[in-house]
């Protein structure tokens, strides 16, 4: 006789790859079946729905044997819902043996397609106490929101579709910003690698705009530094009305 943990130890394994693993030889094979459609179902609703576009790139074979293998093989180490994709991220990045006719950009699109539902659901709560709604930002120190996450990739991840799959990346990286603007809505917008690394910069240092500003003219060494410190600031407006940026510290 087995014992308790010998019995859900056969019966999870079960459930993760029925055609592998036999039910304990107690549990009925029609009602071992539901459990085994279930735990699948909830699995594949879930992922298709953080990852659709990756999804579409696959056929439903390919796609549900992706799935399987997941659930068989990735000890996951989470009981909450809305972290369960990020467990699929992580076997993709660290676990998963790339098929040949995998997309070369699988785990950025992955990536990319993740950063939404996290930004989405970032619970951090705005101390509007310690934010000013000003746009000066040239002489006060820029506060930016935390509800965005900047990335860069080697593919255009959100370019990518059904009828855009790029073979090799191009030679110029992909800057982008993926936001929660303050009527909760996430968006993303597209940077080129000055504006990337100045919002880089405002997310990490202390500085005032044109402290940050006046360093990125000098390591550009540009001619009219006045002209980075200009299109600068307007590229802050621009951020400030988007929600990027909520205005300054006080």
């Amino acid at each position: 006789m087995l014992n308790l943990r010998e019995t859900q130890a056969r019966f999870t394994a079960h459930v993760r790859n029925p055609e592998k693993n036999p039910a304990p030889q107690d549990v009925a094979p029609e009602r071992a079946a539901v459990y085994v459609e279930l735990c699948y179902n909830n699995v594949d609703s879930l992922l298709s729905a953080t990852y659709p576009v990756l999804k579409s790139l696959f056929s439903e074979t390919r796609w549900a044997a992706l799935m399987r293998e997941f659930y068989e093989k990735h000890p996951s180490q989470t009981p909450l819902f809305p972290c369960f994709p990020q467990e699929f991220l992580q076997f993709l990045n660290e676990e998963y043996v790339a098929a040949p006719d995998d997309p070369p950009f699988m785990a950025e699109l992955a990536h990319y397609e993740w950063v939404e539902l996290a930004v989405s659901i970032d619970a951090q709560v705005i101390d509007w106490t310690n934010i000013e709604q000003s746009a000066d930002f040239l002489n006060r120190i820029p506060a930016v929101s935390p509800y965005l996450q900047l990335l860069v990739y080697k593919y255009p991840v959100h370019e990518i579709g059904e009828n855009n799959q790029p073979k090799t990346p191009p030679e110029t990286p992909t800057c982008l910003v993926v936001y929660r603007d303050l009527n909760d809505k996430v968006c993303f917008l597209s940077l080129n690698a000055v504006s990337a690394h100045l919002l880089n910069c405002l997310i990490e240092s202390p500085d005032t705009g044109n402290q940050l500003l006046s360093e990125i003219a000098s390591a550009l060494q540009h001619p009219q530094p006045e002209a980075v410190i200009s299109g600068g600031l307007e590229i802050m407006q621009a951020w400030l009305e988007r929600g990027i940026l909520l205005g300054v510290r006080r």
